[in-house]
C-alpha cells in the first residue's frame, strides 16, 4: 500500500453509545475526511448491511461498501472508532466500529489484519484500556494494522 491507511486522526473513542446507523455515518464521515472516499459510500455501507451483517464477534464491527459501489473508494483507509456505551448492531454488542474502504484488493489484507487483532480476547481487552485515542492508534498499528 502506498500509505498508512490509517492515521491518528482517524481513531476516537466515545464514553456513550450510538445508533448503528449513527456508527456508520461516523465511519463513513471519517474516511471521506481523509479524501479515502466520497459522499455516496455511506449510503454504500447501508447497502451491505441490508444483506449482510458487518458484524464480526467480539465486539466488532466493520461496515464497508458493496462490491457495486468501489467507484466510491478513492484510495484505502481505515477509521476506528470506540464506542464505550455501546452499539446495538442487529442485536449484537459493539464497542469498536471500524470502517473500512480498500482500493482494489488492499481492504482483504486489511481485513485479515483486524481479523487477527480482534480474534485475541486479551487484545480486545487491551483496546477497550486504551484511555486516548492515541493510545489506541498506538495499539492498532502495533498489531500490523493501517
Amino acid at each position: 500500500m502506498a500509505r498508512d491507511v490509517l492515521g491518528t486522526g482517524q481513531v476516537r473513542i466515545h464514553s456513550g453509545s450510538a445508533t448503528r446507523e449513527e456508527a456508520m455515518r461516523e465511519a463513513a464521515d471519517i474516511l471521506q475526511s481523509v479524501g479515502a472516499v466520497t459522499g455516496a459510500y455511506f449510503d454504500a455501507m447501508q447497502q451491505r448491511e441490508e444483506t449482510v451483517s458487518t458484524y464480526m464477534g467480539n465486539e466488532l464491527a466493520i461496515p464497508h461498501g458493496t462490491n457495486e459501489t468501489k467507484d466510491a473508494i478513492l484510495e484505502s483507509a481505515l477509521s476506528v472508532v470506540r464506542y464505550d456505551g455501546g452499539v446495538d448492531w442487529g442485536g449484537e454488542h459493539v464497542s469498536f466500529v471500524v470502517g473500512i474502504a480498500g482500493k482494489g484488493d488492499e481492504h482483504l489484507e486489511i481485513l485479515s489484519q483486524i481479523a487477527i487483532l480482534f480474534s485475541e480476547e486479551d487484545e480486545v481487552a487491551k483496546l477497550k484500556a486504551a484511555q486516548t485515542p492515541e493510545e489506541l492508534y498506538a495499539l492498532v498499528s502495533a498489531a500490523g494494522v493501517g
